[in-house]
């Protein structure tokens, strides 16, 4: 799958139903000897929360259970916000 097909794509969590972002606002990590994706880097904030510290959340890619022609479906047991 190319990045080009990810994008735009919104990332929803199973286990509530919560809409998490937007692929295309994200940033992924990339095992660079495979080319296969390791994670996905996604923001989370609102572009208003002026002052705030940015936190992201990291999505393993094998918490990805489904990629959809508008969304991705992620099972996270545990969210691991990174600093």
């Amino acid at each position: 799958m190319r990045y080009s097909e990810l994008g735009g794509k919104e990332i929803i969590d199973l286990d509530n139903g919560e809409r998490m972002g937007v692929v295309g606002q994200s940033d992924m990590i990339i095992d660079p000897s495979t080319g296969k994706i390791e994670s996905i880097i996604l923001p989370t904030g609102s572009l208003l929360n002026i002052g705030r510290k940015k936190e992201e959340v990291m999505i393993p890619w094998k918490a990805i259970r489904k990629i959809g022609s508008e969304m991705i479906i992620v099972e996270m047991k545990e969210r691991t916000a990174k600093d």
